[in-house]
């Protein structure tokens, strides 16, 4: 039992508000999942400009002088924001794989939590509550984002193991459920050149979004092609760099609600994730279907 929220926004006036209505909607799941949580926000992309979050157990030690050493090893200007025991990095686009690399030389046990040019990803063990007040995610601001609070059932609670799960760039996936074929499914997506961190069935969900798209499909489409290959219990809430989209397994026993707006698009394992958005009054509400993808694009 897993809490998941999303919010998709079309009026831009809205923005500024992003990370405190996803903090709301967050800290409200609290009791369908305690033991770890994380949210990912979509902001407005700089020209030229990547971002990579990364996490250190050991922030202190890790995050001393990292940018420094990074611009010496990238010859370009590397921007760094930590917050707690994350750090977002940003670096000329065209050198997010070579900045990639030189931090797998220069920390070896940090690790990255999103690569791209508009997404953060952040997610620790703790309260959701605690988890948002230590990132600052409030005063967060962006086009749309989803979060997820955890309550483990077959991995050990980890940061790692903590939802959001990114496997390509701009792209992340949270998920309330369980797949019975992701063993499979890891082997498969491993030959194609696929990378695992965690056994959590869920980046297995990530992996195969992200190969999907890859091969040139759209979200949509990603989406709809894993009705046919994933097996399992499952509500899916996926994020792109401008798309969200949200699926239901054929059996749909996994609670969710979704409403919408002029203002909006968002989702709640509940909906008393969605009760202090602005205009719900008014919002059209309804139980997304099984086996139905529901996609929306900026």
């Amino acid at each position: 039992m897993c809490g998941i929220v999303g919010l998709f926004l079309k009026d831009k006036s809205l923005e500024p508000q992003l990370g405190a209505l996803l903090t709301d909607m967050l800290i409200t799941m609290t009791d369908r999942g305690p033991d770890s949580a994380g949210i990912a926000i979509y902001g407005r992309p700089d020209d030229g400009l990547g971002k990579i979050t990364v996490q250190s157990a050991n922030p202190d030690q890790d995050f001393a002088g990292l940018d420094g050493e990074l611009h010496e090893a990238l010859g370009q200007p590397v921007a760094m924001l930590v917050k707690s025991t994350h750090a977002v990095l940003e670096v000329p686009m065209d050198q997010i794989e070579a900045a990639r690399s030189a931090l797998a030389h220069l920390r070896p046990g940090m690790k990255i939590m999103s690569v791209g040019d508009s997404l953060e990803i952040y997610k620790e063990v703790g309260l959701p509550k605690d988890v948002a007040a230590r990132f600052d995610v409030s005063k967060m601001k962006g086009s749309h984002g989803i979060g997820h609070t955890r309550m483990a059932t077959e991995s050990a609670v980890t940061t790692m193991g903590a939802h959001p799960f990114s496997t390509g760039p701009d792209q992340c996936l949270v998920h309330n459920g369980s797949l019975s074929n992701h063993n499979g499914l890891r082997r498969e997506l491993i030959r194609q050149g696929m990378t695992f961190e965690t056994q959590n069935d869920t980046e297995v969900a990530a992996a195969y979004v992200s190969q999907k798209l890859k091969e040139g499909q759209n979200l949509g489409q990603a989406l709809e092609s894993g009705l046919e290959d994933l097996d399992g219990f499952y509500t899916f809430v996926v994020g792109t760099k401008d798309g969200f989209g949200v699926v239901r397994d054929p059996i749909a026993c996994k609670p969710a609600v979704m409403a919408e707006t002029d203002q909006y698009v968002a989702f709640g394992s509940e909906y008393r994730a969605l009760v202090n958005l602005p205009g719900i009054e008014n919002a059209r509400v309804w139980e997304p279907e099984p086996a139905t993808v529901y996609f929306w694009k900026h």
